[in-house]
This record gives structure tokens, C-alpha cells and sequence, in this order.
């Protein structure tokens, strides 16, 4: 039973389960039950397939489970094989798009911008849960971070206090109400891309210094795609585009490499 609870993996999947839960029993974000179902189970699926071909002798089901979750609260889309589609390109980008034994993309970030970029009719859930149902999910969100302490995910926080100071200074440059970068802020995607996407020990930087150039890289980025060029999953296509940028920090500034489990044959799961 310690062992369940010192694993925070175990803490994410009750918290996004749950969220989903809310979502088909009270409050609508607009995930659908089928659509949801089979973004998890490709996710599931794919995992235990290219586990086998990788020769794992073990399969470990909670990130990807983790990926699902994530992918059926954020992703919207016309058609039912897109959510299923999104699952197969986020697991399988793990072990197809590695160096140095460390996957390159977060697979959800990964899968989402993929398809925003080549389908028609996929696009971002605005995230708009409501007020309740957010702060509730912000505190559960810090409570895990806190639990993830060894797993560097102080980078959530470089991310939030990047990206809030930039729609700050925004504000205050163009003479706005705070009223409007705190309605910003109040977006349960953002709260999901802070905590699940950005903060995702196996491709975030090794280092802690490293892991805060790449959370202010990332919001500044964004924060150009959003307000210059007008793109809408303005973070999301950021975080794929600097991803690769984390090899070179881990090189620049060496540490600790972040491992869930030891694994002789470098593949995360």
C-alpha cells in the first residue's frame, strides 16, 4: 500500500478520472463517452503492442492510461476514429521518437498537434469548467505536484509563473483590467497542459535550471503564437516545437536522468 501512494502516477489517474466523471454525471466540457473510451483504449492498446515488440518483459499501463485521460479531456473532434487515432500517435511516439534513451515529445502534446496540423474537424476543448470545478482541480493539481517533488515537477510552476507574468505585463502594457488575464488563467486546459503536459519528468529537461529555460521558453513562445500570431493552441504547438530543445540542455547542464522504473533497455513505459 506505501508503495501505491509513493507513486503520484496513481494520484494523476484518480484526478483525471474523475474530471472526466464530472464531465458525463454534471457539468458538460463537451468529451464524449465513446469518443473518450477509444482514446484510452488505443492508448492502452498501443502501449501493450509496441511494449511486445520492444521486448519488455513488463508492461506498465498507467502512463498511458495518464495520455488517455489527458487526450479525452483536451481533444475535441467530428469523428470517432480521431480520438482512437490521437491514442496510437501519442504511445506510439514514445518509442519511435527517442535519443539518448529519453523520449523526445510529450505524447499527448505530441498526438494533439499532429492532428491539429493534418485533420480536419479536431480541435482544442476551450476548458471551461467553471469556476468551482476549477479551483477544485487546481488545488488537486498542486497536491500532486507536491507529491511529484522528486519527480521535478517544479517546472509546472516555472510554466504558471512564466505565463501568468506575461499575461500580466500584457494587461498592464495595453491598459486592460486584470479582470481579463485572470479570466485567462481560468481555463481547465491550461491546468491540465501545466500539470500533465509541460510537467512530464520523462521529457522535461534533467536539470532544474534547464527545466526553467524551457518553462519560460515555452510561455514566451506561446504567448507569441497566441496574441502575434493569432493560433489558437498557441502552447501546445510551443511545447512540440522546443521539445527537441531539452536534449541540448541536458547536454549544456548534465543531471540526474528521471526514470519511473529502472530499465536496462532505456525505454520509458
Amino acid at each position: 500500500m506505501r508503495r501505491w501512494w509513493s507513486d503520484a502516477r496513481h494520484f494523476q489517474i484518480v484526478a483525471l478520472s474523475s474530471l472526466l466523471l464530472v464531465n458525463f454525471t454534471w457539468i458538460d466540457f463537451g468529451a464524449k463517452p465513446l469518443y473518450s473510451a477509444l482514446a484510452i483504449l488505443s492508448a492502452l492498446a498501443t502501449q501493450v503492442v509496441c511494449s511486445r515488440l520492444s521486448g519488455l518483459p513488463n508492461i506498465d499501463l498507467r502512463s498511458p492510461l495518464i495520455t488517455g485521460l489527458s487526450l479525452s479531456l483536451l481533444l475535441r473532434a467530428d469523428e470517432p476514429w480521431l480520438p482512437a487515432l490521437a491514442g496510437v500517435i501519442a504511445i506510439a511516439s514514445k518509442f519511435i521518437f527517442r535519443l539518448d534513451g529519453k523520449h523526445i515529445w510529450n505524447p499527448a502534446g505530441f498526438a494533439i498537434v499532429v492532428l491539429l496540423l493534418t485533420q480536419h474537424g479536431v480541435w482544442i476543448s476551450p476548458g471551461q469548467w467553471g469556476t468551482s470545478i476549477w479551483l477544485a482541480a487546481l488545488l488537486v493539481f498542486f497536491a500532486i505536484l507536491v507529491l511529484q517533488a522528486a519527480q521535478r515537477s517544479d517546472i509546472a510552476l516555472f510554466f504558471l509563473g512564466s505565463h501568468v507574468a506575461l499575461l500580466l505585463a500584457r494587461a498592464v502594457w495595453l491598459g486592460d483590467p486584470l479582470a481579463i488575464p485572470l479570466h485567462q488563467l481560468q481555463s481547465g486546459s491550461l491546468l491540465i497542459f501545466a500539470f500533465f503536459m509541460i510537467s512530464d519528468p520523462r521529457t522535461a529537461p534533467d536539470s532544474r535550471l534547464g527545466r526553467l529555460l524551457f518553462a519560460v521558453g515555452v510561455a514566451a513562445l506561446g504567448h507569441y503564437l497566441a496574441f502575434f500570431m493569432q493560433m489558437r493552441p498557441a502552447l501546445y504547438v510551443a511545447l512540440i516545437a522546443l521539445s527537441p530543445l531539452t536534449l541540448l540542455l541536458d547536454r549544456i547542464i548534465p543531471a540526474k536522468r528521471f526514470a519511473w522504473i529502472a530499465n536496462p533497455q532505456g525505454v520509458s513505459r
